[in-house]
């Protein structure tokens, strides 16, 4: 089952993602896209690490997550990746996004081809003001296009806001 977690800045998406990967029952692996280059970004990894159950194993996957997944591409295994704005904004100051088109592909195939359950949380971008810079229009774009190819793959999809999950695509049980 694929699941993507939407929801702005402090929503509490992070915490419904690893809420739901405990109730999984299933092996958890977590990867996290974020890059420690600054003092506030470390302290965000910092929090985010220490509420991490120890037996979850980590991958730091800031590009290549269509490899993290094949790597763990077993029944018994859920992956939760957070976040994919993140990995959208180091591809973009990567290589100027050369790369993007290509990791983006290699991912949505990779969900395609998926055993093991997932979990991709995600900022929802789309909700504010046209940002001024091109860079930063880039950004939007591309995180809403790649939101909405996931969204029609997902399994289930919820918005979370002030730590309330919406449902938008409920899952299918049979």
């Amino acid at each position: 089952m694929i699941q993507l977690i939407l929801g702005g800045a402090r929503s509490g998406k992070s915490t419904l993602a690893e809420q739901r990967a405990t109730a999984s029952g299933k092996q958890v692996v977590y990867v996290a896209t974020a890059q420690d280059l600054d003092g506030e970004m470390a302290a965000r990894i910092d929090h985010h690490q220490t509420r991490r159950p120890n037996h979850w194993l980590t991958e730091e996957e800031p590009v290549a997550l269509a490899e993290v997944l094949a790597r763990h591409n077993t029944t018994d295994t859920l992956i939760l990746v957070d976040c994919l704005t993140l990995w959208v904004s180091n591809l973009l100051c990567l290589d100027n996004g050369i790369h993007l088109e290509e990791q983006k592909q290699a991912l949505l195939q990779q969900l395609s081809e998926q055993q093991s359950d997932v979990i991709l949380v995600s900022n929802e971008t789309g909700m504010g003001v046209i940002p001024m810079g091109k860079l930063t229009r880039r950004f939007v774009d591309e995180s809403g296009w790649l939101h909405q190819a996931l969204a029609a793959r997902a399994h289930q999809v919820t918005l979370v806001v002030a730590g309330l999950p919406l449902q938008l695509k409920p899952a299918v049980t049979s």
